[in-house]
């Protein structure tokens, strides 16, 4: 059992469009709660700050013998960092001008820190898990979006506003699929909402042809396609669906070439869809890398998945609170 002398924890906060989570840790990252909760952005931020608040005060209740040390939040851009605002995420309606870390500061009297989510996600990678002790390295979401977070010397880089490694906005084709407003972007073929435009797109013209797909028997169907079922039916060797990721990996191997040759990472991380299907595009983006990116810097570069898995999130938020003074 962990020592608790000294009866410290620190609070993570991660504000995701889908979800919200609350979650105490230690400073060795041992997680003592936590309580999540749906974001329901239809009913604007106040529902889920509201929501944050409430759970934060329960978690500090329950943990009557600790102190907060201090507090980090995790969200997507844009925001501010050092003012820790949060302005308009495309996956956050309505969350404009979002004061966050003063109002979690006057509310606990403790010192709070804002991070943009895939930053939060490489120093949790950096710190804990698949980047531990490299010194250049790249963490890549390949969720619902995608975005980089970079440690380049080792120090977290996020620009001159906050806006390094959107890499997800980066054209790749000339067309294919929208991401991040841009038709064949990075994220149009390497994300959740990609790929499943991806597939809506590869599986209409089989239609349209008189072809039939094993695991959609209707257009109907097609409207409610995620990803996670494309990925099921490519494990079963099914060659539409298989075909859906061969696409997706060939422009992974793309993106992830350019990181290469301006970046010389030694290592990049990739997270969620890739994380949990790596055997679905490995071979491809390899090969890819191979032809594309600079052979001196894609020998000394790993890619390899999250180690932290689905426990990034939680990983994540903390780490800013634990690295949040040095971030400033």
């Amino acid at each position: 059992m962990e020592n608790t002398i000294g009866k410290e924890f620190y609070l993570g906060i991660d504000i995701g469009g889908t979800n919200c989570a609350v979650i105490a840790g230690t400073k060795s990252m041992k997680i003592l709660e936590k309580i999540q909760f749906s974001t329901e952005t239809n009913l604007g931020p106040e529902f889920a700050i509201s929501n944050l608040l409430k759970h934060s005060s329960a978690i500090k209740k329950k943990l009557s013998d600790y102190t907060i040390t201090a507090i980090g939040i995790s969200c997507g851009g844009p925001l501010n960092s050092k003012k820790g605002i949060i302005f308009s995420p495309p996956n956050l309606p309505e969350w404009d001008n979002i004061h966050i870390t003063k109002i979690f500061q006057d509310q606990f009297k403790a010192p709070a820190f804002l991070q943009n989510d895939a930053n939060a996600c490489a120093l949790a990678e950096w710190h804990y898990g698949a980047g531990k002790g490299t010194n250049n390295m790249v963490f890549l979401t390949f969720g619902t979006g995608m975005g980089a977070g970079l440690i380049l010397n080792g120090k977290l880089y996020t620009g001159t506003n906050d806006n390094a490694g959107e890499i997800g906005h980066v054209r790749l084709a000339k067309n294919g699929p929208l991401g991040y407003n841009k038709n064949g972007s990075f994220e149009g073929f390497c994300s959740g909402a990609g790929i499943k435009r991806l597939a809506e797109n590869i599986i209409s013209e089989k239609m349209d042809n008189g072809n039939k797909v094993s695991f959609i028997k209707n257009r109907d169907e097609l409207q409610n396609l995620t990803a996670k079922e494309v990925a099921e039916a490519a494990n079963t060797g099914d060659k539409t669906a298989l075909k859906i990721f061969q696409t997706s990996a060939k422009y992974l191997g793309l993106g992830i070439s350019i990181l290469i040759d301006i970046i010389n990472p030694e290592r990049i991380v990739v997270g969620s869809i890739f994380y949990r299907y790596p055997d679905l595009f490995k071979s491809i983006c390899n090969d890819i890398i191979k032809k594309e990116a600079l052979e001196s810097a894609a020998n000394v570069c790993e890619i390899v998945p999250s180690a932290l898995g689905e426990s990034i999130g939680d990983y994540a938020s903390l780490s800013v609170a634990l690295n949040g003074k040095q971030l400033q």
